[in-house]
């Protein structure tokens, strides 16, 4: 479950990911709070989650790009730099009476700049901490980091923000940096799974649209992950609208369906880690199963029920993440891997922006119930489509291959040679089977492996 931990590199990793991902929870509940404080607008609130957000969108080809093109170790302590020197700059513009939110704005927008770059280096860094073998067992890991971090973090603000103030919190999130730094500049470079910069021939933007629009299996991976992103998440929303509504469950249901979601996704980190492989029917099948999860929570009779339905839901979620992280980098060629880590970045943000307001107002028109029961049905349908597609596009790539085998030329057997009249040795009948050409459009074997030798971390 926790060999990943056998790398010296990967150890320093999680350790400076957990200081910094508790960091970042920090500073953005106290953000958050700021920005309510001054407006007293939930809307301002998600104004400064959007424009952290929107970057991504927009950015994130040109960043896969540099990423594929340029040295990753470099790009990775540049953004600790820069993520460190915004923390400190909103610290010293909260010491102050602070009365309007422009330069609150403004650091989130640069931030969201500065994650949207760094995303695809980051990832194709943590390949090189790893390795291809152990990847999918450190990104299962980086999930219950990332679960842990945040429950820490959220609860250390709350704790921090009457003793230190905001600006205090935002202080503590800088010297989080400082921990990434340090576990990147003392990783052993000669243990180091580095990844082969992309030609010059193939470093632009176009190039990794194109891998990503002519390969059938990761598109429907990456729309399955979208609608389970979108619909099939974003809890946030359906369990504050659910406690406040049909649950009777008020503030304090709302917490203890908090508590049991936060639960769900370490236990679905921890299950992920504890597979050897991570498979496409993995994927399809969690899936499904987090659909019908979704339908019972419409129908759930009373807040213990609902929260009970929540823990393998939230597994599932993280399951379904992990999945197409691990496939979507293992899966493709390692000279794409930046383009392709930012594709699925583009798929997340988009399914970050479009599912809360669809959710919102589903349960403002529908009611609550209403909207779980009829995003389960929709996700539902989507998991049995992307499982049908794979399927097709499975048994179209045996198709081929095996048209090419029949078509092979066939050694031919001499039924008797003719005598030699010159001395001669008859020349020997040789035949060289005609190779079956590299396929990128075709699904990988569903047992998780690879789709070539050559699509490896290192």
């Amino acid at each position: 479950m926790f060999r990943s931990l056998r790398h010296h590199n990967y150890r320093l990793w999680a350790v400076s990911d957990m200081v910094s991902v508790t960091g970042t929870w920090m500073q953005a509940l106290a953000l958050n709070w700021l920005i309510l404080s001054i407006t007293h607008s939930a809307t301002s609130v998600g104004l400064g989650l959007v424009l952290n957000a929107a970057p991504a969108l927009l950015l994130s080809p040109l960043a896969g790009a540099l990423a594929d093109r340029l040295p990753v170790r470099p790009i990775v302590l540049a953004a600790q730099v820069a993520q460190g020197g915004l923390a400190v700059l909103l610290a010293f513009i909260a010491v102050g009476d602070v009365q309007t939110t422009g330069g609150l704005y403004a650091i989130s927008l640069a931030s969201g700049v500065v994650g949207a770059f760094s995303g695809p280096a980051l990832g194709r860094f943590g390949a090189e901490v790893v390795g291809p073998d152990d990847l999918s067992n450190a990104l299962a890991l980086g999930s219950v980091i990332n679960s842990a971090g945040r429950i820490l973090g959220m609860s250390l603000a709350g704790a921090l923000i009457p003793l230190l103030g905001v600006s205090g919190v935002f202080m503590g999130n800088a010297a989080s940096f400082l921990a990434v730094i340090a576990a990147v500049l003392l990783m052993r470079r000669g243990e180091l799974h580095v990844i082969p910069a992309a030609a010059a021939s193939e470093r632009g933007i176009a190039d990794g649209l194109r891998y990503v629009l002519r390969t059938p299996w990761l598109l429907v991976t990456f729309a399955l992950a979208f609608m389970m992103g979108s619909l099939g998440r974003n809890y946030q929303v359906t369990m504050a609208a659910m406690s406040d509504g049909p649950l009777h469950a008020g503030a304090g249901g709302y917490g203890v369906l908090s508590v049991a979601f936060a639960i769900g996704t370490v236990l679905g980190g921890l299950y992920a880690a504890a597979r050897a492989r991570l498979p496409l029917r993995l994927l399809l099948a969690v899936s499904v199963a987090a659909s019908v999860g979704q339908l019972l929570a419409g129908v759930s009779p009373g807040v213990v029920f609902f929260a009970i339905v929540m823990v393998p839901v939230a597994a599932a979620a993280v399951i379904i993440d992990t999945t197409v992280s691990t496939r979507a980098q293992l899966d493709s060629p390692s000279h794409l891997r930046g383009r392709v880590i930012a594709a699925q970045g583009m798929v997340g943000a988009a399914a970050g922006a479009v599912g809360p307001p669809a959710l919102g107002a589903l349960s403002d028109t529908l009611g609550p119930r209403a909207a779980l029961v009829l995003a389960g049905v929709i996700t539902t349908v989507a998991a049995l489509l992307a499982t049908y597609a794979l399927l097709r596009i499975k048994r179209a790539r045996v198709s081929v291959a095996t048209t090419l085998d029949v078509n092979a030329v066939p050694v031919q057997a001499a039924a008797a040679p003719a005598p030699a009249t010159s001395g001669a040795a008859p020349a020997p009948a040789t035949s060289a089977a005609v190779p079956a050409p590299t396929m990128s459009g075709v699904v990988p074997a569903m047992s998780g492996a690879p789709a070539a030798a050559g699509s490896r971390a290192g």
